[in-house]
């Protein structure tokens, strides 16, 4: 499947040009190799100028000629394959298919505000031509479409791909070529290893701050608490648990730990591992699962009577893609963490920000789930990136793009939460790094206490 941001930019060519500001018209031109003829040949008293006198004239005729025709912009600008003076190529790979097909809606959202940054002039005088092709999830087959992005389309980077395991496979790729990973789409900490991985670079916060922050939660709510663990079987699963056992400390994660099951997304469902964890006797689950299973475990515990602190993944949090299906009766109470403004809460109604978003929505993506934080990660990622473009000016080389995205300084994007702001530098690939706790009440995720910090765990 391809999204397509925008279709190829033409011009027509007029019959005969102006000279650009800066130039000499071709009369003007002419008049200075009169003017230098005529001194070459005046008289200087004993007859014509010699030829060293001429060679001068001629030279420094020459050289007012491609002063005047050379304008300094000419000089500034710089591309590497995928930008030119009307366009920007972006590549992007997404499950529009597959298991985790839920996050679609961020490629679409995505490509649906390039298609308004375009209608609006683009970027620097330059239309995003965003494309965007289908991986259903599959390792294998992302490494596919970045090879076909890279070498084919020849975009100037992949931007927000989404997934772990799928941009892990194409993350040595991806540096070897010294292509830019852009704000991949997963807060695994591998991908902010900007010695390892210098052309690879994360935006949400990582899955070890927010485990960590969970576990700041239950010591202070629950130290007695008995913990079940449900997570996904790959790097983003496992770096859940790491930053959870982190924030616990050793002994307190010893202790209070009873249960860890992980599940494959090849799995049908995971209703006979939540009747597991019940059994374990913990009265703490922590929900880490994707969207569709994530709903599932939500359903099972209250089918089978289990009536735990549930606290789940921000990735699953979006009230319209994961708590409705899960039944919002059986979601009450359940503790996650955010960073986004959920477009649920009506504290956001009269927000500016917001209502831009929704506004946004209603004319460029009037097809989408007004209700799912996913739409507004969508858009909030797609901002970033446009103030990525913008400070590269007429520099759009891939090194400059990875200069500029390590070069944001507290920037504050209207649909991210009060006091969240987006930081990154050369040492710093982890743009996002506070989230936010919330209850949701049958309703929405209403939002309690302050912005937390979560530290990365050692390795």
């Amino acid at each position: 499947m391809e999204v397509a941001g925008c279709a190829k930019i033409c011009k027509n060519t007029a019959l005969e040009e102006k000279p650009r500001e800066g130039t000499l018209s071709p009369r003007d031109q002419k008049t200075v190799l009169r003017v230098a003829h005529s001194r070459a040949t005046f008289p200087n008293g004993k007859g014509m100028v010699d030829m060293m006198q001429l060679r001068f004239i001629l030279l420094v005729s020459v050289a007012l000629t491609l002063a005047f025709t050379a304008g300094p912009s000419a000089a500034q600008k710089h591309y590497d394959p995928g930008a030119s003076d009307t366009e920007i190529k972006v590549g992007n790979i997404m499950p529009y298919s597959g298991p985790l097909s839920a996050y679609a809606q961020i490629g679409r959202t995505q490509a649906a505000f390039f298609r308004m940054v375009n209608d609006h002039g683009g970027i620097n005088g330059r239309k995003i031509s965003f494309i965007s092709y289908d991986d259903a999830f599959s390792p294998p087959k992302t490494v596919e479409q970045a090879r076909k992005l890279v070498e084919g389309d020849e975009v100037l980077f992949i931007f927000e791909s989404l997934g772990t395991p799928t941009n892990a496979a194409i993350q040595k790729y991806m540096n070897e070529k010294h292509v830019p990973h852009l704000f991949v789409a997963t807060g695994a900490s591998r991908f902010g290893d900007y010695k390892t991985f210098p052309w690879t670079m994360g935006w949400q916060p990582t899955y070890q701050t927010e485990g960590r922050i969970y576990a700041r939660y239950i010591l202070e709510h629950h130290p007695d608490g008995k913990i079940a663990v449900l997570y996904q079987n790959d790097d983003s699963g496992r770096d859940y648990l790491k930053g959870l056992k982190d924030g616990l400390g050793e002994a307190a994660a010893k202790r209070m730990i009873v249960a860890e099951i992980s599940y494959d997304l090849t799995e049908p469902t995971v209703d006979s591992k939540v009747v597991a964890l019940k059994s374990s006797g913990a009265d703490i689950f922590f929900d880490e699962a994707s969207p569709k299973f994530a709903a599932q475990a939500i359903k099972k515990a209250a089918e089978i009577g289990w009536k735990p602190t549930l606290i789940l993944a921000n990735i699953s949090n979006s009230v319209g893609a994961v708590l409705k299906p899960a039944g919002l009766e059986n979601s009450k109470g359940i503790i996650s963490a955010n960073y986004l403004k959920d477009p649920t809460d009506p504290s956001w109604k009269d927000d500016a920000a917001m209502k831009e978003w929704a506004a946004f929505m209603d004319q460029y993506f009037p097809d989408g789930d007004k209700s799912s934080t996913f739409n507004v990660y969508g858009y909030a990622t797609a901002q970033t990136l446009v103030r990525v473009l913008k400070q590269c000016g007429d520099d759009l080389t891939r090194a400059n793009i990875m200069k500029q995205a390590a070069s944001l300084k507290d920037l504050e994007l209207g649909v991210l939460l009060p006091g969240i702001k987006i930081n990154t530098s050369e040492i710093d690939f982890n743009p996002i790094e506070q989230m936010q706790l919330s209850r949701f009440n049958g309703e929405y995720n209403e939002l309690f206490g302050k912005p937390l910090s979560g530290e990365i765990g050692t390795q």
